[in-house]
């Protein structure tokens, strides 16, 4: 009579509950634990042959729940990265909101990093996700020019970039902007019919896409209404408050009964420097800000706005890059939507316009 057989004892990593081990990866391949790595990490060393066996062990084993072993097939870590230039600013949660929104739908997870819009930290940031191996990056870029290496750096690694916001053509043309050239535009206009003859432009640094496209629709919406141009009225800022505040100061001593801010948190600052020395809003001058927001209702006089498609402009910007990640090599795309101007209270439409008609 032939001996019993022994019954073959799952192995740990089979038991159910157990979650595989890169020890196991490397028993059941019979490598090292050092080859897993290398083939975990796309190390070129290993040979075809102990590539496919790590691969098939990975498969076999659902070593962490087999996305692994699919990325390693595919060469994809189904991961998108993101560079934002000032994560403070409340206009970007929102964005980063649409971007998570629509990768997620598509099987991507999301890497977000913060440039605080100085291009050294941007660098180290794009450096960082490259080494983290994402498919692609979305840069809202920071100002200057990236440095030639990281960008030999760039084209050797060889993903696609999506810019949100802010153009930068040396990198790539694809992009989804707001028509910040129109939002100004329909800003300032919005002034004049309120009454407004001297307006003023608190706006961005002029060496920023965006920044320039508002300042060119101020100029032009003065042109079309017909109005001055007083360069005693302009100041550049940095989007952030300090630089509102001392922006107003340099302009509020002019006088002007209109003031057009480029974004939301320079009008916090101008707002501040208007009290210190007594200024009111609208009576003293009427005011358009760039960015809308819930809480805005809270502000006395409410704010008149320039809202921007926050969302809109994260999500968009995600699914083009994701078209691009899996292979749409169609033209390059630059997606402008459009602003939406929101009348409140703080240009003060009765408090000037009857006048104003006189003098036209």
């Amino acid at each position: 009579m032939p001996p019993a057989k022994t019954p073959r004892t799952k192995s740990k990593a089979n038991r159910p509950g157990k979650t595989a081990s890169m020890s196991d990866v490397a028993r059941e391949a019979n490598v090292s634990i050092f080859t897993v790595s290398a083939v975990i990490n796309n190390k070129t060393h290993v040979s075809q042959v102990r590539r496919q066996r790590v691969m098939d062990a990975i498969a076999k084993l659902n070593y962490r729940p087999n996305l692994l072993a699919r990325s390693l097939i595919k060469q994809k870590t189904q991961t998108i990265g993101m560079v934002v230039s000032d994560i403070a600013n409340p206009f970007f949660p929102m964005v980063v909101r649409g971007v998570e929104d629509a990768a997620q739908s598509r099987g991507y997870n999301l890497l977000l990093c913060n440039s605080d819009d100085l291009i050294e930290r941007e660098e180290r940031q794009l450096e960082l996700l490259l080494s983290k191996r994402v498919d692609g990056i979305l840069l809202v870029k920071a100002t200057g020019e990236l440095s030639p290496s990281l960008r030999q750096m760039i084209k050797e690694v060889n993903i696609p970039f999506v810019l949100v916001m802010r153009t930068y053509p040396q990198l790539t043309r694809d992009a989804v902007i707001s028509d910040d050239y129109q939002g100004s535009y329909d800003a300032v206009r919005h002034l004049a019919r309120a009454g407004r003859r001297r307006i003023g432009l608190i706006g961005g640094n002029l060496k920023i896409s965006n920044a320039k496209e508002r300042w060119r629709g101020f100029r032009d919406a003065l042109e079309a209404e017909n109005l001055p141009f007083d360069p005693a009225l302009v100041a550049e800022g940095d989007y952030r408050i300090e630089s509102g505040f001392r922006a107003g100061q340099a302009i509020l001593s002019h006088r002007p009964d209109g003031i057009y801010v480029a974004n939301h948190l320079m009008t916090i600052g101008l707002l501040t420097a208007a009290g210190e020395v007594g200024l009111m809003c609208p009576e003293d001058f009427g005011l358009v800000s760039f960015d809308d927001y819930p809480w805005l209702g809270v502000f006395r006089p409410r704010l008149t706005t320039v809202e921007l498609p926050k969302h809109q402009l994260g999500s968009e910007a995600a699914e083009l890059l994701i078209r691009r990640i899996e292979g749409d090599q169609s033209s390059a795309v630059l997606r402008k939507l459009q602003p939406e101007l929101r009348i409140r209270e703080s240009c003060g439409f009765g408090l000037h316009v009857s006048g104003s008609s006189k003098s036209r």
